[in-house]
């Protein structure tokens, strides 16, 4: 799972954004930028834990793999699937996020590669996703909680639970609370420690036989690669903070390629732990029964301790994916593809109009099970990727000569080739969808066809004001304009 922090730290909503000159990105001064008086940089330690929690947060929610495959597909998953999915996203990520050092992140890629009509439903896709997906950590928070309060486990209790966090935490985001830098730092360590723990106390009780038990005859491959593509999705989030990265030439690249490192430990060797040291009963792995293996292993004070790290992850990841789902709409209103109002900041700096459309949408989609949340958010999210990878395409084949600090070795060949097998995983995913999500996604995907060409009519009869920030560079000569970062 993941905590999209992606624009975590912007009560700053805004990185030092530049002018264009014909050789160079030149830096607007503080003096001329109101969005640089907010700015501030994220060095390479933080940021790993950034792309962390944009990510993962821990393993909380990988259970779901056990129940659908059994442990050896469940393992397996969680080591092949970074390979064709997680591997090529972050390296894409690495890329066009120093090739576009802008908070916009991968809406500015589509607009940049494809024009402003599918940037606007790249933007809409993505930031319906991330509703999507922010509706699931009070669902998760509540799962983990049910253990010891089994009155949250359904019914009114749940709904009413359900829309208390969310108030709360959205009001916790109107005040500006977002967690960046040495705060996700401190937080991750607090969300592992326990496995940690857990791993030793756990030693005497392996039985390394446990961890090859499957049966493919028995595999539900829809909730299997859904929960597998969920937890190992959204390394492109952290695009959204490129500009605000110390030297991202070298800092973002760097930070991906640990981060990586780090998710996929985090939820490989919790995976081993669980499977080898208690007898296996698929039908309890479900979303929230690490805090019973817990239990099992170690007793109720590790079980509070887990549920505690389960806690702090799932409402630090509500409150930061809420942070970035509403700055991508106050960056889509700066670059006049929703209304103005959508710029309006808080008195705390913060994107008051986006949290409350975000909120909105969250409380909405509180009704759905997990497992129909990630399976809709998936089907989104697919749709969302493919436009980044044919964009990612088209500008090394129409823009061959613009500047790309990092760059993926083998020419537009090597990015087509790289971009295979993801492509495959994302048809299989979608093969695999159940047709009401496949209904209620393809109905959201038709909703912004339509409305991209509705706010421009309301643009044009001036119903309703929209402009474009002058701090923004122009997209359209990325070969003239040589360098894109400072």
């Amino acid at each position: 799972m993941k905590l999209r922090i992606a624009a975590a730290n912007r009560q700053q909503a805004s990185i030092e954004m530049g002018e264009f000159s014909h050789d160079e990105y030149v830096a607007v001064s503080e003096s001329t930028s109101t969005r640089a008086n907010h700015s501030s940089k994220v060095s390479l330690l933080p940021l790993v834990f950034l792309i962390f929690y944009e990510v993962s947060g821990g393993p909380f929610g990988v259970e779901d793999t056990v129940q659908a495959a059994g442990p050896l597909l469940a393992l397996l998953g969680f080591l092949l699937f970074p390979l064709i999915w997680s591997v090529p996203e972050a390296l894409i990520t690495a890329e066009m996020g120093t090739m576009f050092p802008e908070n916009g992140g991968y809406v500015v890629w589509v607009s940049s590669a494809l024009g402003p009509y599918w940037g606007f439903q790249q933007g809409w896709m993505k930031w319906l996703s991330g509703v999507i997906d922010n509706a699931l950590y009070p669902v998760l928070f509540l799962d983990y909680l049910k253990s010891a309060v089994p009155a949250v486990g359904g019914g009114l209790p749940r709904v009413a639970a359900t829309w208390a966090l969310t108030i709360v935490l959205t009001y916790l985001n109107y005040r500006g609370m977002v967690i960046v830098g040495w705060v996700a730092v401190c937080l991750g360590v607090f969300s592992l420690l326990p496995f940690v723990v857990m791993g030793f106390l756990s030693i005497p009780d392996l039985q390394p036989s446990r961890w090859a038990v499957t049966n493919l005859n028995d595999v539900d491959w829809n909730l299997y690669l859904n929960t597998l593509f969920w937890n190992l999705n959204y390394w492109d989030s952290i695009s959204t903070l490129a500009g605000e990265v110390e030297n991202p030439k070298k800092t973002l690249p760097r930070a991906l390629f640990y981060a990586v490192i780090l998710v996929v430990l985090g939820y490989f060797f919790p995976l081993l732990i669980g499977t080898g040291a208690v007898p296996l009963n698929r039908d309890l792995w479900s979303d929230g029964y690490f805090s019973d293996v817990a239990m099992i292993i170690g007793g109720a004070w590790l079980r509070w301790w887990l549920q505690a790290a389960a806690a702090m992850s799932n409402m630090g990841m509500f409150v930061a994916e809420m942070s970035s789902d509403s700055f991508q709409l106050l960056g889509m209103a700066e670059r006049g593809m929703l209304p103005e109002f959508f710029t309006k900041r808080s008195r705390h700096g913060t994107p008051l109009i986006g949290i409350l459309f975000s909120a909105t949408g969250v409380i909405i989609l509180s009704w759905m099970s997990f497992q129909e949340i990630v399976a809709a958010e998936n089907f989104l999210y697919c749709f969302g990727m493919i436009l980044e990878f044919i964009a990612f395409i088209l500008l090394r084949i129409k823009h061959p000569n613009a500047s790309r600090p990092y760059k993926i070795a083998g020419g537009t060949a090597g990015a087509i080739l790289l971009c295979i097998p993801p492509t495959i995983l994302i048809g299989v995913v979608l093969f695999f969808s159940s047709l009401k999500v496949m209904f209620v996604s393809l109905i959201a995907i038709a909703i912004g066809l339509v409305l991209q060409p509705c706010l421009k009519y309301v643009e044009k009869k001036r119903w309703m004001k929209f402009s474009h920030s002058s701090e923004l560079p122009d997209l359209g000569n990325l070969d003239e304009n040589r360098s894109l970062v400072y």
